[in-house]
């Protein structure tokens, strides 16, 4: 019934993998390689899915229980907020209305402030387009992460528990967590953030977590 399009080192496919895996959730996942040929993303079959040419895409084939054209939606926290309210078990935003507008916030200072400046796309761009070298991108990655995660730093020392808000899992760690894989990929120092490791830390002990991991998947390599 669902049919996710993603990558496995895709910071945003990742999110919904692991919303997927907490839901207990069922879903095919479709591999679209962002770096072979020049991208998959790029060829008229999924541009045609996805104008964006980005992944994630899901396709829900069954979108209301009963027969019907299937539906078909991008962006991560788009998918996610679609599952936890089709899906409502293990919900990945609170109930209480401030609450859950603070974890909407914490999740999008990573997903639509930090991501960004530091997705493959922009990387690719800094180094065909403006000929950065390899040690001046890696300097523009770790001074968004840095300034990113200082932030966000602060955040947690309010409303964290044993997760980023609180003792439950939210859409905040979907998008914490795979933002600090792609900084250890980076070797950014993580020392000067003792709450965001504590948070990875406890957060990779899940099941949901581990099995959506980018080495656990099919398409790893």
């Amino acid at each position: 019934m669902l049919k996710l399009y993603g990558y496995w080192r895709s910071s945003a496919a990742y999110r919904v993998r692991v919303a997927l895996n907490h839901k207990g959730l069922d879903a095919e996942l479709l591999s679209v390689h962002l770096v072979k040929d020049g991208g998959e993303q790029h060829k008229a079959e999924y541009a045609q899915l996805n104008p964006q040419e980005l992944v994630p895409a899901l396709i829900d084939s069954d979108p209301k229980g009963e027969e019907q054209e299937a539906f078909v939606l991008s962006q991560s926290l788009a998918i996610i907020e679609y599952l936890d309210e089709k899906y409502p078990e293990n919900a990945l935003l609170p109930q209480d209305l401030h609450d859950k507008a603070i974890v909407r916030a914490m999740a999008m200072s990573i997903a639509c402030e930090v991501h960004p400046l530091n997705n493959l796309k922009v990387l690719q761009y800094l180094s065909k387009e403006l000929a950065l070298d390899d040690e001046a991108k890696s300097a523009w990655y770790h001074h968004w992460i840095d300034e990113g995660f200082s932030a966000f730093e602060k955040q947690l020392v309010k409303y964290s528990g044993r997760y980023c808000f609180g003792d439950n899992i939210t859409l905040a760690d979907l998008c914490l967590i795979p933002q600090v894989y792609n900084a250890n990929r980076f070797n950014v120092d993580l020392s000067p953030y003792p709450n965001i490791v504590r948070i990875v830390e406890n957060c990779n002990r899940l099941d949901a977590f581990i099995d959506a991991a980018p080495e656990n998947q099919a398409d790893a390599g």
